[in-house]
């Protein structure tokens, strides 16, 4: 591989070499339970093909983590995955969670976006990033899937697509457990699961979360929020029932509560004078979330080794937040050439953003595909999405510094319609040779209506409507060579897509579509007799139509709003590898990315932090995508008569990263490294107690850059401290 104009991934590669002769990491191709007695690894199994695939026979970069991989790394949500998957950086700012795989995905939360990283649950594809934060909790698999997607299930997607599973009620008899983790600052976590079949062809499964955590932070103002804080609770009823061996219906309901004192968010000017976790506001903040999903999956054999799978799914959610703008105690006067609401009155104590957003989903699925172990395996699908979403949007800026607006309202209504054709056939030609080729065609529209906007309307606006169109074909090439039976190597062209939108205010424009289109050389081995596996893969992205968000000033006198729009294209090309071994009683793991990203063309881009228009030059890297990740981890199992006791420890680093396209102080999210430590005893076959400590070196560090509509000069975000804990569950 040549890397041509980008001198950067040179040096990233040798680096990357250092990394894997020095480094055992933990969260590569996938975790299994083991005993010091395990000969061999575990088979891995990837089911986002809609069949149970060996992740060796997948064409495709993949991190695949089992329950059991998800507790010895102490991975509690979705933040937690881009300390064990390569390549995934992924931040959250009160309501929203941003993922981003390969450095493409979402990098601002705004109504009308869509994500460029598909999310997962139990095959319900939820569209929006605001309502994928809850605590995991009795989970089967967790799959993470690098690179576009669209051609065998679900929604289109140009950065990946995470899948996460359920276990599935059996009838094997009566069954459960009971998880709990009690940890220093105010840590209570209880996960319950219970298994019960009522005859051979029915059963049901209940599972629960309370997630009590306290804050890091001390709010030194007289506000008696305590932001950093929060509750999940969430409950969990799945129902199969198995007429026939060849029909199988499964019914999901799950019902999630989330109340929380919103980020703890430093005021930057506080850095010198205070902590990092020390934080000073007057109005109050909170983050309430509540709904349900629930869906219907049947799965029918058909004749001449065909099955027919349909999935319908209802998601109910809604979501409030509100922060304090200026992130401050102090009232500030308002400077004689800024705006006002009437006699600088205030609606809400202090300066406050609060935002309630509303959503109804229903997606319906629709899969025929093929059965058996023949030469040509095939599935073809459709499937439909259509959402209704009403915002309403309040600011109020009595206390305003730097920021323009004053009091103002939004109200909106969005209606997003989805509809997509797919197919894919995998077709073993010869003994060692297979090619893939699959093909998508998406069409989307988004319809827009704001009753209510911040200033005048613009002439014959009121209220204001706008339509959207947006449609594409998109596929999917590869060739796989399987070498002996332990070796694999492929070769794939992908094309993803993600719909246009239209922003919050009629003013702003619309954005068009956004594609990548990825080359990838990659292999799959097993070595060492079973006892090693060593996956990588090299890739080349030509990323068009960037979607990135700013705050544009609108109107007069100007009001700053989010404005996703259309950036320069940009190639990205990186190199990942993951590395899992198992020799008696040693465990080990090892998950490495590098990438070099740039902007291909000069842009004039909105900078939020000047609130003018500035050149992006070409070769500036793009957002969010850090030049070199890694995880790292190793233990080793003693066995002590019939009981065994496992000590561990993990590391992960992240490299620097941007959080717009704008170099800055403000912008620059540092590197870091953290590491973990745990020791699980187990003394009995059910029992199983840990005791942790994470952040064992008690780092200090920026986990996210925040720039929003409620101050221009926005605010950091603190990882959590050093913290101890201890954990036990056992199995009935």
């Amino acid at each position: 591989m040549t890397f041509g104009p980008f001198p950067r991934l040179r040096a990233l590669h040798s680096r990357t070499l250092v990394s894997i002769a020095v480094a055992a990491a933990l969260s590569g191709t996938a975790y299994a339970q083991s005993t010091a007695q395990q000969s061999a690894l575990e088979e891995v199994i990837v089911t986002a093909e809609r069949r149970d695939v060996s992740l060796q026979d997948v064409p495709t970069s993949a991190t695949v983590m089992t329950a059991a991989a998800l507790a010895a790394q102490g991975i509690d949500n979705v933040i937690d995955l881009q300390q064990a998957a390569p390549s995934v950086a992924i931040n959250t700012y009160n309501r929203s969670t941003f993922i981003n795989i390969r450095g493409v995905g979402i990098a601002q939360s705004a109504p009308t976006s869509n994500p460029g990283v598909a999310y997962y649950i139990d095959g319900m594809f939820i569209p929006h990033e605001q309502f994928i934060a809850q605590s995991f909790y009795d989970i089967d698999t967790i799959e993470v899937l690098r690179g576009p997607q669209g051609t065998l299930t679900g929604q289109n997607s140009t950065g990946g697509a995470i899948y996460v599973r359920t276990p599935a009620p059996n009838f094997d008899g009566f069954s459960g457990y009971i998880d709990q983790t009690i940890a220093d600052y105010d840590w209570y976590r209880t996960v319950a699961a219970l298994n019960a079949p009522f005859s051979d062809t029915l059963a049901v499964r209940i599972a629960g979360v309370y997630d009590d955590r306290g804050s890091y932070s001390k709010n030194v103002g007289p506000s008696p929020s305590k932001p950093g804080s929060g509750t999940d609770t969430g409950a969990r009823v799945s129902l199969r029932y198995q007429p026939t061996e060849g029909a199988t219906f499964d019914l999901r309901y799950e019902y999630f509560e989330r109340e929380t004192g919103n980020n703890a968010i430093k005021n930057r000017d506080d850095l010198g004078s205070s902590g990092p976790f020390v934080i000073e506001e007057d109005a109050i903040s909170f983050l309430n979330q509540r709904g349900y999903r629930a869906s219907l999956e049947g799965r029918f054999d058909l004749p001449a080794d065909t099955q027919l799978r349909v999935l319908a799914s209802y998601f109910d959610a809604e979501t409030t937040d509100q922060a304090d703008g200026d992130r401050s105690a102090t009232a500030l006067p308002v400077p004689p050439d800024l705006p006002t609401s009437g006699a600088n009155t205030a609606i809400y104590r202090g300066r406050i953003g609060k935002t309630h957003q509303e959503l109804e989903t229903f997606v319906s699925e629709v899969n025929l595909l093929s059965r058996g172990d023949g030469p040509v395996q095939w599935v073809v699908g459709a499937f439909y999405m259509e959402e209704e979403s009403p915002v309403q949007v309040w600011r109020d800026n009595r206390n305003t510094v730097n920021f323009v607006q004053s009091n103002s309202t939004i109200d909106t209504v969005l209606k997003n319609e989805s509809i997509s054709l797919f197919g894919q056939i995998d077709w073993r030609f010869a003994d060692r040779w297979a090619l893939d080729l699959g093909v998508r065609r998406s069409e989307d529209s988004q319809e827009y209506t704001r009753l209510a906007i911040p200033g005048p309307p613009p002439p014959g606006c009121f209220p204001c409507t706008t339509d959207l169109e947006s449609s594409e074909t998109t596929g999917r090439l590869g060739v796989k060579f399987f070498v002996n039976d332990d070796v694999m190597l492929y070769a794939t062209g992908s094309r993803g897509y993600k719909a246009g939108g239209i922003n919050l205010d009629p003013r702003l424009p619309n954005y068009d579509p956004e594609t990548n289109e990825v080359m990838e050389l990659g292999w799959k081995t097993t070595l060492a007799d079973g006892r090693l596996r060593l996956n990588g893969a090299a890739f080349y992205s030509e990323y068009d139509g960037i979607q990135l968000s700013s705050l544009t000033a609108v109107g007069t006198p100007p009001i700053l709003l989010p404005n996703t729009l259309n950036a320069a294209p940009a190639e990205i090309i990186g190199v990942e590898l993951e590395l899992l071994g198992r020799f008696g009683g040693l465990g080990f793991n090892l998950g490495v990315s590098a990438l070099d990203t740039e902007f291909t063309k000069d842009a004039m881009l909105t900078d939020s932090q000047t609130n003018t228009n500035r050149l992006v030059p070409k070769g500036s890297p793009i957002p969010f995508a850090p030049e070199l990740t890694a995880t790292a981890g190793i233990e080793y199992e003693f066995m002590i008569g019939s009981a065994t006791l496992t000590p561990r420890i993990q590391a992960s680093y992240m490299d620097e990263q941007l959080s717009t396209p704008f170099r800055y102080t403000q912008t620059v999210v540092p590197s870091r490294t953290i590491t973990d430590v745990r020791v699980t005893w187990v003394p009995l076959q059910q029992l199983r107690l840990e005791g942790f400590v994470s952040n064992v070196f008690d780092k200090e560090y920026i986990a996210a850059q925040v720039q929003d509509a409620s101050s221009a000069q926005g605010g950091i975000i603190f990882g959590a401290p050093r913290q101890y804990g201890i954990r036990a569950k056992y199995d009935f």
